[in-house]
Parts: structure tokens; sequence; C-alpha cells
């Protein structure tokens, strides 16, 4: 596989990007190649309505099942005019800034095939994109409600424990489909403009 992905960045999607319609939209020559896991950080809605990452001061003692101190994500391929695509897409600098964060990586042989996330990962650096500024939760923007809840069915199928959706994302996400942001949704999936 490293042979293969010599000239592309390996990116973890933990936010909309589940979605792999609005990834293949974005990023073109992107591929989805499985699942990994940020361990030390929390997801949460941060205050400009998006999904955020915030790094955890003092990692819990609870059960690796808890889910508090790690995030789950999907991992695609980068060629460098997808990556400029997804820069765009994701408002940097403003919005996020780009950091190389190591992940734990359970590649899948084939989309819709859920890797056995029980076996050993491999440990790699990923692209992340991240506001380290931004770390109050709050409340989604309606239209992402929309694409988050296309995404966690997909990352769900892929691989994505349904109680660390179930613990950590539903809080912030409700399981419901509104028509009336669709249109907005499938916007904002193909080029995203911040509402602000």
């Amino acid at each position: 596989m490293a042979d293969d992905l010599a000239n592309t960045t390996l990116y973890f999607g933990y936010g909309s990007n589940l979605w792999k319609h609005q990834m293949h939209q974005r990023c073109p020559t992107s591929e989805y190649l499985g699942i990994a896991r940020l361990n030390g950080y929390r997801w949460i809605i941060n205050e400009r309505g998006y999904a955020n990452v915030v790094e955890i001061a003092h990692k819990s003692e609870t059960s690796p099942l808890a889910y508090k101190d790690e995030v789950w994500g999907l991992v695609y391929s980068l060629e460098e005019a997808d990556e400029d695509n997804l820069d765009m897409n994701e408002g940097v600098p403003i919005a996020y800034t780009k950091e190389y964060l190591e992940v734990a990586f359970w590649p899948s042989k084939h989309a819709g095939n859920a890797p056995d996330v029980d076996k050993k990962a491999k440990q790699l650096d990923m692209l992340v994109y991240i506001n380290r500024k931004m770390t109050k939760p709050d409340k989604p923007k309606k239209e992402y409600i929309y694409r988050m809840n296309m995404g966690i069915k997909d990352a769900v199928k892929e691989g994505m424990p349904k109680a660390y959706v179930d613990k950590v994302i539903r809080p912030f996400i409700p399981d419901l489909e509104d028509d009336s942001v669709v249109k907005v949704a499938e916007k904002q999936a193909l080029v995203f403009e911040d509402e602000r």
C-alpha cells in the first residue's frame, strides 16, 4: 500500500467528510482506504456549528469502550489537487488548520467490508483538519445535521463502532431527516460556503 500512495496524502475525515458521496464530489480522485482512530482527542461540534477534535489534557482511566478520549473516522488518499480542493472546503487557514497526527489505522480490503478493529492497527501520521481555538461545544448548523447523518450511515457501514456514534456524536447530531435543508446541504457538500 505504501508504494501505491507515495504521491498522495493520507487524510483522516471525522466530520461531514465521513459522507463518501461528499468526499467524491469534493475530491474526485480520492480513494476510501479504511477506518482509523485518533487517540487523546474528543469529538465536538464547535462554536461555528461544525465538527472539530479537541485534544484531551488528561486522558481518562475509563475502559476502552467509553470512547471519551478517541475520535473515529474514515481514511482517504488525496492527490495534490484533491487536497487543494479540501483546503478550500475546510476554510484553511481560518476555519481549520492542517496538522499531521498519529492515528491507529485499519485498512479495508474494499468498501463495505469493515476491517476487524480487534486486530492490531497500523500507527500512521495522517492529515487532520483541526481548529485549536474553537474548542467549546455548541449546536450544529441545521444543514450540517443532514450531512453528518449521511456520513454516519457510511461510517457505520465501513466499521465505525455504533456505540461510539451513540455516545459521542448523537448528543450533538440527532438522528433525523429534515427535507427542508437537503438543497442547502447538497450545495454545501459540493462547494462549502461559510454561513457565519
